[in-house]
C-alpha cells in the first residue's frame, strides 16, 4: 500500500470512528457514551504505530503517557453537564477546558513528585 493510500485509509477509519460515535449519541446519549468511553482512538494510534513499525518502547511509552494524560481530565465530564444547566454551550465548553488545564497542570506538578514528569 503506498503511502498515500496507507494515510488516507489512517484518516477514513479514523473519522469514520468519530462519526460513528457521534451518530450513537443521537440516538441514545448512554450507549453513545460508552463507545466514546472506550479508548478506541488510542487502540487505533496504537494499531497504526505498530503497523508503521514503530518500535515497542515507543508503543509502550504512548500507552504509559496516555494514562496519565487521561486523569487530569476527568472532572471535566462531571463539570460539562453542571455547566451546560447554567451556561451557553460554548461558555460551559470552554469553561471546563480552562479547568481541565487548570487541573493537568496541578496535576503534573503532583506526580512529578513521584517521578513522572507530564511536561
Amino acid at each position: 500500500m503506498g503511502s498515500f493510500s496507507f494515510l488516507a485509509t489512517k484518516y477514513l477509519i479514523t473519522a469514520a470512528l468519530v462519526v460513528l460515535i457521534s451518530e450513537a449519541v443521537k440516538y441514545t446519549g448512554k450507549f453513545g457514551a460508552l463507545i466514546a468511553a472506550l479508548p478506541m482512538v488510542t487502540v487505533l494510534v496504537l494499531v497504526w504505530l505498530h503497523i508503521e513499525g514503530q518500535p515497542v518502547e515507543r508503543i509502550s511509552e504512548h500507552a504509559w503517557y496516555t494514562f496519565w494524560y487521561v486523569v487530569p481530565t476527568l472532572p471535566m465530564f462531571l463539570l460539562l453537564p453542571f455547566l451546560l444547566s447554567r451556561l451557553n454551550f460554548w461558555a460551559a465548553l470552554g469553561s471546563a477546558a480552562i479547568v481541565t488545564v487548570v487541573c493537568f497542570g496541578i496535576f503534573a506538578l503532583l506526580v512529578r513528585e513521584i517521578g513522572i514528569d507530564l511536561l
